[in-house]
Order: structure tokens, then sequence, then C-alpha cells
């Protein structure tokens, strides 16, 4: 039994069977300790050059010891002292203990927890703005290659005028666009909590630098520089507000909104059997029907959508209860939902790419729909043909309205194919206009500029947004269901 112990205890799934592994590390344990430890150092080397008693040395056997972390030591340390930081400033100094007087000097513990939190979120953005980018690519180069291809639209779940598959797919990238500058900025907009002790007034280190205000600014200025950071917040609590994180998943939430639209349109496309996600030659749609190709792929982005909709709860209302300079009531929740919304949007992101890599169109269903359906939304050219031929807008509006309610009760209460245009071949008084029936039925003529739309709206606004990520669009996904 000893080898299926990981089986005996729940697992996220988001972990174990779905997510990234660069995203899945983000958050892990390894990057959070580590990162810690490199904070103690950064802080170190801070306090070193701006004078206080520390050694290159006692650096040194940090630096040395920063990522050899004895997870049973700290585990058994926190069980004891019922406070992780400090559990690991005990596991370092073990390692260190030239350095141990100098770890976490002056420093409070959200001086690692928030800062790395800062650190885990800004890598996060960075592991997913390349796969969203990856993402508007490969929609964008299907949106061009199906520009010309009517299609029809709907409104209300109801076919309405003429429209493209490639136009269509634009209204899918305009919404990820969106999104992309969303997840930049929220990125962008990050800064370091920096170094700014128990309630955030730098009390203990204008203590350690005997009332120098300058030192004390220089200090949190070359540690937000040494992390990564062009700035850091200027004013804190005991924590960086929480408000960040509302920006931050408020981003990926807004993404889920974007990514469940696209993929419900996909379902009900797959359905009408005009596009599908890619199907695998050996997969099973269904165990009891052998025929379906259900759109799996498309209802796992959804189902998995919701969730990080559903997250955006959690950061609002932890950012609502903040009491004075802090509570740690916003603790055990972030270390749930932080994470947890990151790894949910790389997988919807992976999931997503692996089918707009795939979409396979059938241009002939999406024909016969559209001959099913013209015929009622030619007859306003029709009767234009008619009045141009010399005819009478009302007769010929009358005439039509009359051969448009039987060949709709043919359609309905028959349940047979769309005869309108057949009615008025039959029908003497539109003789005049027989020749150029074709014509006024070429679905080309009732898409108005969905090609040119789709053209300047790829050019203008989506190859550019893709600019930077140019060196990262090769990647491929390979989806395991």
């Amino acid at each position: 039994m000893e080898g299926n112990e990981e089986f005996m205890k729940y697992r996220s799934p988001l972990v174990s069977r779905y997510a990234s592994k660069e995203m899945a590390f983000n958050f892990s344990d390894k990057k959070k300790f580590t990162t810690w430890r490199k904070l103690w150092i950064l802080l170190a080397k801070a306090e070193k050059e701006l004078g206080l008693p520390i050694t290159d040395a006692q650096i040194q056997e940090m630096e040395t010891h920063a990522e050899d972390i004895d997870f049973a030591m700290a585990a058994e340390q926190e069980r004891k002292l019922r406070h992780d930081v400090m559990a690991h400033v005990h596991t370092f100094a073990h390692c260190c203990p030239s350095a141990a007087p100098i770890i976490h000097l002056g420093a409070t513990s959200c001086y690692v927890g928030d800062n790395t939190d800062l650190i885990m979120l800004r890598d996060g953005f960075d592991i997913l703005l390349p796969k969203l980018a990856r993402v508007i690519d490969r929609l964008a180069d299907f949106a061009d290659k199906y520009k010309d291809l009517p299609t029809l639209g709907f409104t209300h779940y109801q076919p309405a005028q003429l429209t493209t598959v490639g136009k269509r797919a634009c209204l899918w990238l305009q919404d990820l666009a969106m999104d992309m500058r969303n997840l930049q900025r929220a990125r962008d907009d990050l800064r370091f909590r920096g170094v700014k002790g128990t309630t955030g007034t730098q009390a203990s280190f204008l203590q350690l630098f005997q009332g120098d205000h300058d030192k004390v600014e220089e200090l949190d200025r070359k540690v937000t520089e040494m992390a990564g950071f062009r700035k850091a917040y200027l004013v804190t609590g005991q924590t960086y507000s929480r408000k960040v994180d509302v920006d931050c998943l408020s981003s990926l939430a807004s993404l889920g909104s974007t990514v469940h639209k696209i993929c419900t349109d996909i379902r009900l496309l797959a359905n009408l059997k005009e596009i599908e996600e890619p199907f695998e030659k050996e997969q099973i749609g269904s165990s009891a029907m052998p025929y379906k190709r259900n759109p799996m792929r498309a209802e796992r982005c959804c189902s998995l959508a919701r969730h990080l909709v559903a997250l955006m709860a959690d950061p609002l209302q932890t950012a609502s209860v903040q009491w004075l300079e802090r509570t740690l009531d916003d603790s055990a929740n972030r270390r749930i939902s932080l994470p947890e919304s990151f790894l949910t949007a790389d997988i919807v992101l992976s999931t997503l790419q692996n089918i707009t890599e795939g979409l396979v169109v059938y241009p002939k269903v999406i024909e016969r729909h559209i001959r099913h359906e013209l015929p009622f939304m030619a007859t306003e050219n029709i009767i234009m043909a008619m009045v141009q031929a010399g005819g009478n807008r009302q007769d010929c509006h009358e005439k039509i309205r009359v051969l448009s309610q039987e060949a709709a009760a043919v359609v309905k209460q028959e349940g047979g194919d769309n005869d309108l245009l057949a009615r008025v071949q039959r029908d003497p008084y539109f003789t005049p206009i027989l020749g150029q029936l074709d014509a006024l039925l070429d679905p080309s003529t009732f898409i108005g500029r969905a090609p040119q739309q789709v053209t300047r709206f790829l050019s203008e606004e989506i190859r550019p947004l893709l600019e930077p990520f140019k060196s990262k669009m090769d990647v491929r996904i390979e989806l395991e269901l």
C-alpha cells in the first residue's frame, strides 16, 4: 500500500489532472519557501550595503543554502511554534548558524509572505500572457481563413442576417483582446510591498538605522529593485492592500467569462454540425452511443471558467473585511483563491489553445442551413427587384407575405424544406425577375462588409497586440483528456 499513499487523500484536480507544470510550480511550496529565503538574502545584502554589521560570509552562507530546504524540519517547527514564517526562519538558521542572528532582521512576517505573493502573481501573469497570445494568434488565423465564408447569424439563437464564420470569430477575438489588455495592466500595475515593518510604518528599520530616514527609504528602494520590481507601494498596513488581489483576480474572472462565451458558442455550433473542436481518431464520445462526438474540450473550458468567475467573490470579500492595519482572516482564503484562479486560468487557456489549433468547419452544412433560411431573408431584395421591373411595392409585399407564410407552414408543420423559392418561380406575377433570382439569393451579397471588417480588425487591433509575444508563438498544446 505504501506506493498508493497519495491516493488516500484528496488532491486538487487543478494540479493532479489539469494544470501545466510551470503554473503548478509557480504556486508550489518549493517556489514559495525558496523565494522567502531569497528575500531574506536581499534584505541582508541591502542592510549590509547601508552599514549594518552584516558580513559577506553570512550572506555567502545564506546563498549556499537558499535551495536546500528541510521541509520535514520546517513542518515540525511549525507544529511547535504555530507560526509558518518563524518555522522557516528557524529551519534556515539551522543550516546557516553564523547568519542566524541577522536572518529576518527588522522584518515582519509579511515581508516574506506578501512580497512572495506579489512575485508569484507577477510570474503567474507572465505564464498566462503568452498562452493568451497564442489563443488569439490561432483564432486570428482562423478568422482570416474564413472571413469570406457566409454563415447564418443568430440573435436570440434564432436565424438572423448572414455574417461570416471569420467575422463571428472576431467577436471572440475582441473579447480576448480586452482580456489581454486587462491581464497586462494588472501585471504591470503590480508593485512590491517592500520593507515596511509590522504596521507599515517602517519603525523597526528606523530604529535599526538610528533614526536615518534616508537609509530606510534607500533600503526599501534597494530591496524592491533587487527583487525585480520598478516600484513599491508607498503606504501599506501590515499587508499590501487586498484590493491588489481584487485587481488581479478580476482580470482572470473576466477572462473566464470570455472563455465561457466562446466555448458555449462552439458547443452550440457543434450541435448544428457547422463547427467542431478537434476529435481524436480513437476518442470515444459516449459509452452508449458510438456515433457521438461530444465537445468535451469546450465543456471542460465552460466548467472551469465557471469556477474562475466564482472565485472572484473571495478577494472582494477579503478586501472588504481587512480591519484597520490587517486581520489574519485573509490568509487561509488567499492560500486557496490566489493559486486556484491562476491554475484555472492556465488550464482554460491551454485547453482553448488546443481547440483553436484544430477547429473543424463544415462548409456544406453551413450552406444547407443558409439555404433553409435565405429565401425568407431575400424577400426584401425580391420586392426591390420587382419594383425596379415596374411592379407595385404593396402588391409585391402582399404576394411575398402570403407565399412566405405558406412556405413557413411547410417547414414548421410538415417538417419539409423551405420551398419559398419554388413558389415564387411558379407564380406568374414574378416572371419579370425570374432571371435575377440566383443573383438575388447569392449568400455573398448578404454579408455586408464582414470580410473587410475582419481584415481591418486583424491588422489594426490584433496583430499589433501579439507583437511582444512573437518569440513564444510556436508552442503547441497536446491535450490529455
